[in-house]
């Protein structure tokens, strides 16, 4: 965000938001505002291969909307799939489970939220997936993308399709079309070890699932990391800090991890 001060934001991948439990504890979470902090939802529409109850999503979207940003969180695989399912073809990446490509379903998904009357401001990628064409749906449809991480996963390959950035920048697509790109920064875990340190990041952005909230450690962990966070940082949320916009620009292929052999990736993670 523009000026000196420094700031954190928050956001929740909503993978289970039909699953009662998990629903209510993070709409409890959010509605409270801990320490101040308007937490983003980024929601998991409804598969309807799997028979997901289309309206009780809905009306639980729209109570999120009323909280915080809205975001679109999507998983190519389903709803326990996240990332596109590896191909059998070693010569490809990933392939999906349907015929148009990944952004394809970003496309079918992001028209079916304008169509029920919603209008989420932000996009992730399941499993922190994207690709060219995933950013340029992102794009189309008027999203700030929160897909990039500061940090390596450390379930993905090296080499695994994701987007790397260590603070906001406006990504220049190939299209011509710039796409606001505002990285995760922190989980409950990092933020917790980063605490005592000095935070060298421009701006924090820390996420969790909302499943994270059925372990009442990591639930406490949470929020006892966020009212310190506050005192070191100024809350905000993702949509304000992408309406007080991003100075710096940036070709999409600078945000690409670079090509690591799939050998070297192996032996580089028995190291870790």
């Amino acid at each position: 965000m523009a000026g000196e001060k420094r700031y954190a934001v928050v956001s929740c991948h909503v993978e289970r938001p039909l699953d009662d439990l998990v629903w209510a504890r993070f709409a409890a979470l959010q509605a409270s505002r801990p320490a101040g902090f308007r937490i983003a939802a980024l929601l998991r529409p409804p598969d309807p291969e799997t028979g997901e109850d289309e309206s009780r999503w809905l009306e639980r979207a729209r109570a999120a909307a009323r909280h915080g940003p809205l975001g679109h969180h999507t998983h190519w695989g389903g709803p326990t799939q996240a990332r596109p399912v590896p191909a059998l073809d070693p010569g490809d990446s990933h392939v999906t489970v349907t015929g148009d490509g990944p952004a394809g379903r970003v496309r079918r998904e992001g028209a079916w939220l304008r169509e029920a009357g919603l209008r989420p401001t932000l996009f992730c990628g399941g499993g922190w997936y994207s690709d060219e064409s995933v950013a340029e749906a992102a794009a189309e449809l008027g999203y700030a993308d929160c897909t990039a991480t500061s940090f390596d996963p450390p379930y993905l390959e090296l080499n695994a399709p994701r987007l790397h950035l260590d603070a906001p920048a406006r990504l220049e697509l190939p299209s011509g079309r710039r796409l606001v790109e505002v990285p995760s920064t922190h989980s409950i875990g990092m933020l917790a070890r980063a605490l005592p340190r000095r935070l060298a990041e421009p701006l924090v952005h820390v996420y969790f699932h909302d499943s994270d909230l059925l372990d009442r450690r990591r639930s406490l962990a949470l929020r006892a990391a966020l009212r310190l966070l506050a005192l070191r940082r100024t809350p905000s949320d993702l949509d304000r800090v992408v309406a007080a916009g991003v100075d710096r620009d940036l070709p999409f292929d600078a945000v690409l991890p670079g090509p690591v052999p799939r050998t070297i990736a192996r032996s580089w993670r028995s190291l870790l």
